[in-house]
């Protein structure tokens, strides 16, 4: 697999996260996140207060103050975050929509990193993108009882992934820097979670697995093989340091997903799909 050199995005993106990560004095730090909270439209009724975050970052990746309230069905799947649903639907022969009229192969997405018989099972299973704005808790979450098998970060590029950018960037979640999990349930069906940078996304980390650095100079793919990374729905999985996208792939035959979905909000803690039994 050829990598992607390093871009403007990248670099932009290093720069950005210098200044967001800066803790400024009071009043400028004030100042700094009141236009970014006006200009973006953030909504903080369910966060601490503006002055309560000494660097933009901080503000970035808010806690909430309140537990979400999640479903006690144990086959309910949650979305992982505060998002729009950009597509969902079918997988086609390994194929999945980044939005409508442009496509992305799994086995791109994948790398090659995983065998074509490690891929096989989803090549006809479901998919949902979610799409997380410069706005939005930057927060995601685990979407259902999970075990972690494998993680492969891949570096690559820092395409914004909004949806200027989703229409006129073929192959954009392929050619962007990424973090996919490989997982089972608890029944051993497969599904990956994908975590696809972007433009100003510096960073994305995993709660349960410091080592893995993104936004670096190194170009080199890497993988992380796990025993015994048990996750609970609703469970903190890890953060953006701004808005970007979760891509969710499931194996055939895993799930139904909830009707109607595309092109509307949700919530982390929002159902979004359900196991079959």
């Amino acid at each position: 697999m050829t990598l992607f050199k390093a871009a403007w995005t990248n670099t932009i993106s290093r720069l950005f996260g210098k200044f967001a990560s800066t803790k400024f004095p009071s009043p400028f730090q004030l100042i700094v996140n009141y236009s970014y909270v006006k200009l973006m439209g953030v909504d903080l009724r369910a966060f601490e207060e503006i002055d309560h975050y000494p660097s933009l970052n901080a503000l970035f990746t808010r806690k909430l103050m309140y537990e979400r309230d999640i479903t006690t069905d144990p086959n309910a799947i949650i979305s992982p975050s505060d998002s729009l649903v950009t597509a969902e639907g079918v997988l086609q022969e390994a194929k999945a929509l980044q939005i409508k009229g442009f496509e992305y192969d799994v086995y791109e997405l994948l790398t090659d990193k995983f065998e074509p018989s490690e891929i096989k099972p989803i090549e006809n299973g479901k998919y949902i993108n979610f799409y997380l704005s410069p706005k939005d808790y930057h927060r995601y979450h685990v979407p259902m009882d999970m075990t972690v098998l494998r993680a492969v970060h891949v570096p690559g590029l820092l395409y914004p992934v909004n949806d200027k950018y989703l229409h006129i960037v073929p192959n954009l979640f392929v050619k962007n820097e990424r973090v996919i999990l490989e997982c089972i349930d608890n029944a051993n069906r497969l599904f990956f979670i994908v975590l696809v940078g972007a433009l100003n996304v510096g960073k994305m980390t995993l709660n349960f697995d410091k080592r893995i650095e993104t936004n670096t100079d190194k170009r080199e793919i890497k993988v992380y093989d796990y025993e015994n990374v048990t996750l609970k729905r609703g469970e903190e999985l890890g953060m953006f340091m701004m808005g970007s996208t979760v891509v969710m792939l499931f194996e055939e035959g895993f799930v139904e997903l909830e009707e109607n979905l595309q092109g509307k909000k949700v919530r982390f803690g929002d159902v979004v799909a359900f196991r079959r039994s």
